[in-house]
């Protein structure tokens, strides 16, 4: 949608380097960008393309401004600074109201006039769904769930029981939230299953993206606060509890009724074992698992990047003579 940077200068609240008349029209990178483009800078590795960007205007911090050959906004973050205009310039295609026709509604169920729920969704007993919440083609609430206002369900996004979720969530295909979490019981006999009665509580500003699950809890509900931003295929074990604001990125796994805190930052391939704590303000680098509590904010990591194989065979060779090094070490010693 065309916007004048002037417009867009006001809304985020930003100084402009510029003719506040231009107008912009999409987005694309510092490369790619054309004189209707609304671009950023905000990784120095990418600096070298400011000077031949075509850009209407970019993003930049004031240090950067003077090799911009265009307009620019000036911010002290302009990677958010970029996010918030982004939207505006690119907001969510809008939707029509009602029920489509091929969609099955319980009678119990709850439907805000706003709502649109599109074709082939299911939506369950005694269910509701609040103003102007999309639910996308495919999708199925499932009984006794409720869902806020202005939340986007993508298409194929499944809430299978007892899932409350705020406002303004955004949920991606092939999402699901509420399926049973994994307790087996061992006899003598072979597994029994143990049943998951819990649910699950999603606060507002919530994220979760492709086929990542979040299972009911077993006894109580598994919890993810408001502001939680979750990656394409993570997964997230009963009564696990996710403070606010806390992000994971692709192939995340939390095991069973773990305790994460606020603003929390897992990267990808991470996991935690079940049963422990982790405090607020944690960062966990890329591929590293957490065992026992963490009770200290900072970064944590603990894995092996790749090398070349043959140098990698020799390490590991000397890592399983560790034991025997380590004995003969101590027999020197005494």
């Amino acid at each position: 949608m065309p916007i004048s940077l002037g417009d867009l200068a006001t809304s985020v609240g930003c100084e402009l380097i510029g003719d506040p008349d231009v107008t912009v029209s999409d987005v694309k990178s510092l490369q790619n960008a054309t004189a209707e483009s609304l671009t950023f800078l905000s990784n120095s590795a990418y600096k070298k393309q400011l000077p031949s960007t075509k850009a209407a205007v970019v993003v930049l911090r004031a240090e950067d401004a003077e090799d911009c050959p265009v307009a620019a906004f000036l911010s002290d973050d302009p990677y958010a600074t970029y996010a918030r205009m982004a939207t505006l310039v690119c907001p969510e295609p809008g939707f029509e109201a009602g029920v489509h026709a091929t969609a099955t509604v319980a009678s119990s169920a709850t439907i805000a006039a706003s709502a649109c729920i599109a074709a082939s969704v299911v939506i369950g007993e005694r269910s509701s769904i609040g103003e102007n919440t999309y639910v996308g083609p495919g999708s199925v609430i499932g009984n006794d769930c409720t869902v806020g206002s202005n939340c986007r369900f993508i298409a194929n996004v499944t809430l299978v029981k007892r899932v409350a979720i705020g406002d303004r969530g955004s949920f991606h295909p092939g999402v699901v939230i509420g399926a049973d979490g994994f307790g087996n019981a061992m006899t003598t006999e072979g597994w029994v299953k143990v049943p998951q009665l819990g649910g699950v509580r999603i606060g507002d500003d919530v994220e979760i993206g492709a086929n990542t699950t979040v299972d009911c809890g077993a006894i109580g509900d598994t919890v993810l606060a408001n502001g939680v931003r979750i990656d394409n295929l993570c997964m997230i074990a009963h009564n696990v509890e996710v403070g606010e604001h806390t992000a994971m990125a692709g192939f995340t796994g939390i095991a069973g009724s773990t305790i994460i805190g606020k603003r929390c930052l897992f990267a990808g391939k991470t996991g935690a074992v079940g049963h422990i704590s982790v405090c607020d303000d944690v960062v966990v680098a890329a591929k590293t698992f957490l065992s026992k509590d963490v009770t200290v904010p900072g970064t944590y990591a603990a894995s092996f990047p790749a090398d070349n194989a043959r140098s990698w065979a020799k390490q590991l060779a000397r890592f399983r003579r560790l034991g025997t090094l380590f004995d003969r070490v101590k027999k020197l010693e005494k």
